[in-house]
C-alpha cells in the first residue's frame, strides 16, 4: 500500500505566498481605531470605503478623501494584531490614489522638455555625457572634412558629432523654414533655387551636398543655413527666371528744355 508523499518545504512556501490572506475579523472591525488614526492624520476623511487583507492579521481600511484637489484620493490606514491578541492597533497610515484618483501629469526631466531653440541670451545648455549625438573625437568621425582638419592641426576638438547627429541635423534644417518646403521657397520661382545661386556658400564636410549658407544682404535668409533647394526672389540670376521689366507703363518722348540756351 503506497503511502501519502508529504510536500516539501519548497512547494509548501510556494503555496503558503499564492495563497490569498484571509480577511481578519478582529482587524475588520477596528473601524473606530483606523478612523481616529486617519483624522489625526490630516483633514478631509469622509466615509469608509472598504477594508482589504494584506496578510495574516493585517489589513488596510479606505477612506474617502474629501479634501479640494484630491478627487478619488483615499484614506488609507493598516492595523494589525499580535497572535492570540484579542485588539488591533495602527500601523500605519497614507493618503494613497484610488483607480479614478486625478494625478499631476508624469514628471519630465527638464533637459527632456527643452525643444529647438529655446537656450537664449546668457543661459547654457552643457551636452550630457551620454549625448547620442557626439562621439569621442578619436574616433572616426565619418566626416572627411573633421578628420582632416584633426590631423593638419595635430590635435581635435574633444567630442565631435557623429552620423546620428548629423543626420538628425540635417532632417530637422530641411523640415524647417529654410528648406524646399517653407512658405518662401514655395512661393519663389521653381528654377530660382539656393543651390545655384551666386550668393549660396556651400558648407564644409558631409553637409555640402544639401546645405549651405546665405550671403545675400539683401535676402530675409542672409547668414543662415539652407538647403540646396530652398528659394527665394533675391537669387542672383532672378532675371533669368522670371521678367522683371515694368509692364503697361508707356515711355515718354525726351523733351529738352533749350529756351535759355544760346546757339554758338
Amino acid at each position: 500500500m503506497l503511502g501519502r508523499v508529504p510536500e516539501s518545504s519548497t512547494a509548501t512556501a510556494a503555496k503558503t505566498r499564492t495563497r490569498k490572506p484571509r480577511l481578519d475579523r478582529i482587524c475588520a472591525d477596528a473601524l473606530d481605531t483606523a478612523r481616529e488614526a486617519a483624522e489625526e492624520s490630516g483633514d478631509g476623511v469622509g466615509e469608509h470605503l472598504t477594508v482589504e487583507a494584506e496578510a495574516d492579521r493585517v489589513v488596510t481600511h479606505y477612506f474617502d478623501c474629501t479634501l479640494a484637489g484630491y478627487r478619488g484620493w483615499r484614506w488609507a490606514v493598516v492595523v494589525s494584531r499580535a497572535p492570540r491578541a484579542r485588539t488591533a492597533t495602527v500601523s500605519e497610515t497614507a493618503l494613497l490614489p484610488g483607480p479614478d484618483a486625478l494625478r499631476p501629469p508624469e514628471w519630465i526631466p527638464w533637459a527632456e522638455r527643452l525643444e529647438a531653440g529655446e537656450v537664449g541670451v546668457g543661459e547654457v545648455l552643457p551636452a550630457p555625457e551620454e549625448d547620442d549625438r557626439l562621439m569621442p573625437a578619436y574616433l572616426h568621425s565619418d566626416d572627411d572634412a573633421v578628420e582632416d582638419i584633426a590631423f593638419e592641426l595635430g590635435l581635435g576638438r574633444e567630442r565631435v558629432m557623429n552620423r546620428a547627429g548629423r543626420a538628425e541635423a540635417a532632417q530637422r534644417w530641411y523640415d524647417g523654414d529654410r528648406g524646399p518646403a517653407a512658405p518662401i521657397s514655395e512661393s519663389a520661382p521653381a528654377s530660382a533655387r539656393c543651390g545655384t545661386c551666386g550668393f549660396y556658400l556651400p558648407l564644409a564636410g558631409s553637409m555640402r551636398r544639401a546645405f549651405g549658407a546665405c550671403a545675400n544682404v539683401y535676402s530675409s535668409e542672409d547668414g543662415r543655413v539652407v538647403s540646396a533647394d530652398h528659394g527665394c526672389g533675391a537669387h542672383s540670376e532672378i532675371g533669368e527666371y522670371v521678367d522683371t521689366t515694368p509692364h503697361g507703363v508707356a515711355q515718354s518722348e525726351t523733351v529738352y528744355d533749350d529756351g535759355g540756351s544760346e546757339v554758338l
